[in-house]
């Protein structure tokens, strides 16, 4: 009964993510081609919201959902994870034409091919986990 509400969450976000078309095939080809600013906006968006709840959390010092404080770890600064991990997401993006956080709204949908994606990524976390100790960080 505790995690109802992160499902609730979950839910209301997959809803609002499918009436603003961001799961949309379509509308990620789109991007992609820079011919709508329907993705870009979405994007922003969800950048800037993530840069304000960050900001409140740290300001204010907000505790988990245990009740443990929110610790915010700086990142290394390194270009080429940056870009060689960047790069080889928006290429299975473009590929794909689906990021990975829709992949369960798609499920969800019905889209049941979309399995070979989630089994895809699943993959490639795998063997990201195996190697990522040889890749500069």
């Amino acid at each position: 009964m505790k995690l109802l509400r992160f499902f609730i969450v979950g839910f209301v976000f997959g809803v609002v993510l499918t009436k603003s078309e961001a799961i949309s095939w379509y509308r990620i080809y789109e991007m992609f081609h820079f011919q709508s600013f329907h993705m870009y906006g979405i994007i922003g968006v969800a950048v800037l919201t993530g840069c304000i709840g960050i900001r409140i959390i740290k300001k204010r010092e907000i505790k988990d959902y245990k009740g443990l404080p929110i610790e915010i770890l700086p990142k290394d600064k390194s270009i080429s994870r940056y870009l060689i991990g960047g790069i080889l997401f928006g290429l299975g993006w473009a590929l794909v034409g689906c990021c990975p956080g829709p992949i369960f709204i798609l499920l969800g949908t019905g889209m049941f091919s979309i399995v070979v994606i989630l089994a895809g990524a699943l993959l490639g976390t795998y063997v990201y986990g195996m190697v990522k100790d040889k890749l500069p960080h």
